[in-house]
């Protein structure tokens, strides 16, 4: 077995489906992390043997390759988000902390498969978007070591672009997860807030950090987010969400001349242009849009009372131990002295001014194609100037949290240097999934590769209407007796969740195979059924849908995280001489207790 140079989902899936084992992938990717020439990349490595029991652990649950959504996908942790077993330390070794339990993220993304390799560097406690400000070590751009990798999701984003890992956790707080993946080439989604729960996440600015996914192409990115998302009661600011929908020509906005700042770096603006060329040869209209008000909304991030937040988050140990902080970091939390809750109201109210200047900004645009950041910057130099020439990466990211947007930033080409630029698509919240396939189109077209494999060629997303979801419950399941008719139709699973939990299980008489009835049941409070959602080509869900027979049809089922998925309830006259199953919490647990008793 030869790992691919960056890894990716559909390559491993392969190596599995062709007999590799997680246990033999891990084998190698031991290897390769041994032998990663920067040494700045993890704060905490999980350790080897661990490592290797989890790929065991793995396979005693769900033998069958590929079985799960992110099975055997070894991804890497951000370290100021939990991961049970290794320490959080958020970038300060006397802050860290030994975990209990996992953040709700990579509780979703390990019950889904995937392997946690470690813990990675970042700039302590999530402060700076150029990944020099951590007492470990300043991990280093994959194309040229002299250069700042970004940050603060620093080690992150370089474990996918040296091929470590197939995905990565990091945070964005300003730009956090956009502006390393710009450096190293790689793709970062940023959800809309409050889509991916911070459940487990020590916070820099609680009320608009976002949990983000370093991948290698966008498809990848948008899987782990999927697998991730859903409301989480234990996170303030979780929500129920919906998917909104973006028109199939695309506005995409650019600022105007005026507000195009590169700070001298002409290569990056040669790029950026070429870009905006690109998107138009997609399809797209351009149009000018005046970036002023979302300018002024990102200044307040840094220049306003939400540095105040950046305070509230670490004050215990601020007051008891601020002389151990890296200065930097230091100095700008230091700042938030000086703001008082009259000037933090005064903030609110100037962001919702702003936000209202946007609104005639959004009605000339279905989404903004800017420069993810407009400069970049050597390590010699940030630490000589490391608040002035940081300030420059966040100029066109510091806005998007404020303004509850969504985001993904991709490669989009590379100075004669060979210094890689990216850009970002932006819109408005939850069109995240929408924002997807133009996203791809672009990152293909740029024919940039991905991370340090500038060969590579990622993978199209369908257009939006090109693919669609349903929800299976029964015989459908991943190894049940008809899943073989899902998988025939070129169907992918995105993943295992719940109904709400208003909805009843029943085991249908006469049926074969065994088949299940689901009932929608106002007023009832159960503890939701167990499902898959899985995805396939509109043709492919017509032909499925033609082989549910009565007393089955087609209609929407509501999941635990408020989404509407299509999928299939029972008529109620099937019902009367059927078993009341709901007990079982899904048809799987039921099934095996039938065998159970019936051998």
């Amino acid at each position: 077995m030869n790992l691919p140079i960056v890894l990716d989902f559909a390559s491993l899936r392969a190596l599995y489906a062709a007999g590799t084992t997680p246990l033999e992938l891990v084998d190698q990717l031991i290897a390769r992390m041994d032998a990663a020439a920067d040494p700045a990349i993890f704060i905490t490595r999980r350790p080897d043997e661990a490592l290797r029991a989890a790929a065991k652990e793995l396979v005693a649950r769900a033998p069958q390759p590929n079985s799960l959504p992110l099975w055997g996908v070894p991804f890497a942790v951000k370290d100021n988000i939990d991961v049970a077993g290794l320490p959080t330390t958020a970038g300060c070794a006397e802050f860290a902390y030994e975990p209990e339990a996992d953040a709700t993220v990579v509780a979703r993304l390990e019950a889904a498969g995937a392997l946690v390799i470690g813990k990675t560097n970042l700039d302590q406690f999530a402060t700076g978007l150029n990944g020099t400000r951590s007492p470990y070590g300043a991990p280093r751009c994959v194309f040229d070591s002299a250069y700042v990798s970004g940050g603060s999701s620093s080690g992150s984003s370089v474990t996918v672009a040296a091929g470590l890992a197939a995905f990565a956790l990091g945070t964005d707080t300003a730009g956090s997860g956009r502006v390393p993946a710009a450096f190293n080439n790689i793709v970062g989604i940023k959800p809309t807030p409050g889509r991916v729960p911070n459940t487990g996440v020590v916070p820099a600015c609680r009320s608009v950090d976002v949990v983000t996914f370093f991948a290698s192409n966008v498809a990848d990115g948008i899987a782990a987010r999927r697998v991730a998302e859903g409301y989480d009661g234990a996170d303030p600011f979780s929500r129920k969400f919906t998917n909104e929908a973006l028109p199939q020509k695309l506005r995409i906005g650019v600022p105007s001349k005026k507000d195009q700042n590169f700070y001298g770096n002409s290569p990056y603006e040669a790029l950026y242009a070429e870009a905006v060329e690109r998107a138009r040869s997609l399809g797209a209209e351009i149009v000018e849009f005046d970036y002023a008000p979302f300018r002024d909304a990102a200044a307040l991030l840094y220049q306003g009372p939400w540095v105040a937040e950046r305070l509230a988050a670490i004050e215990p140990f601020y007051n008891a131990r601020a002389d151990v902080m890296d200065p930097t970091v230091r100095t700008i939390i230091d700042g938030a002295k000086q703001y008082s809750a009259v000037d933090a109201f005064n903030g609110r109210y100037e962001l919702e001014r702003l936000r209202q200047l946007t609104l005639a900004e959004w009605a000339k645009a279905d989404a903004l194609l800017l420069p993810t950041s407009p400069d970049i910057q050597t390590v010699e130099a940030m630490l000589a100037d490391p608040i002035a020439l940081n300030a420059r990466f966040g100029l066109y990211t510091n806005f998007a949290n404020l303004l509850s947007c969504s985001a993904i930033a991709v490669p989009a080409g590379f100075t004669e240097k060979g210094l890689a630029f990216g850009v970002t698509l932006v819109a408005a919240a939850d069109k995240d999934d929408a924002l997807a396939p133009f996203a791809s189109e672009l990152h293909v077209a740029a024919q940039t590769g991905s991370g340090i494999d500038r060969a590579a060629v990622p993978p199209r997303i369908a257009a939006e209407g090109g693919s669609l979801q349903i929800a299976v419950v029964g015989a459908h399941l991943t190894g049940m007796a008809l899943n073989h008719e899902l998988v025939g139709l070129g169907a992918t699973l995105l993943g295992e969740t719940r109904t709400a939990p208003h909805y009843k299980l029943f085991a249908l008489n006469g049926t074969v195979p065994p088949k299940p009835g689901l009932q929608r049941a106002p007023g009832f409070a159960g503890p939701g059924i167990v499902l898959e959602v899985w995805e396939l080509p509109p043709a492919g869900l017509g032909q499925f849908v033609a082989k549910i027979p009565a007393p089955l049809g087609v209609g929407k089922i509501e999941l635990a995280d408020g989404r509407l998925v299509t999928g299939f309830l029972c008529e109620a006259a099937a019902l009367a001489d059927a078993r009341d199953i709901t007990e079982f919490g899904g048809w799987r647990a039921y099934m095996s207790e039938a065998e159970r008793r019936a051998s």
